[in-house]
């Protein structure tokens, strides 16, 4: 059985986020050959080979999964509503929100959302809703 981790961008080797870019020529025709965008990415071709099947987007494997994670936020009106608008922007299904009642001024907020076919890009809006200013820490619980 397969484990799977979910990583911040710096916390991955460059080397890894290289294949993805040369995976990403490749699709979108700006290389022709897996030795030319390897070129282009200043990589191996074995280490593209080695690696092309082990990493990738994350939003490119999320459609038709269950998103869940947890944000840490202070206690201000309207906060949870302009977090559930980024969500809704992006077309992104909530299933279940939990919020516990807030502490010194912050609360802990779990939302569970389904990736449909027609939602956005899905690390843009984990981004802009940890970018939210007054939102302190987003942790990512999994995905099913």
């Amino acid at each position: 059985m397969s484990e799977y981790y979910l990583v911040k961008k710096k916390a991955v080797p460059e080397v890894l986020l290289k294949v993805v870019e040369a995976k990403r020529l490749l699709e979108t025709k700006k290389a022709a050959t897996v030795q030319e965008a390897a070129d282009l990415m200043g990589i191996s071709r074995s280490s593209f080979y080695k690696y092309r099947d082990d990493i990738y987007l994350f939003h490119e494997n999320a459609r038709g999964r269950t998103i869940t994670f947890v944000l840490e936020m202070n206690d201000e009106p309207g906060l949870l509503s302009d977090v559930l608008k980024i969500v809704a922007e992006h077309r992104a299904n909530i299933l279940t929100i939990h919020q516990s009642l807030p502490a010194k001024g912050t609360a802990s907020t779990t939302i569970s959302v389904d990736v449909r076919p027609d939602t956005g890009n899905v690390t843009e809006m984990l981004s802009l809703i940890e970018q939210k200013e007054g939102v302190l820490e987003m942790r990512i619980l999994g995905g099913e």
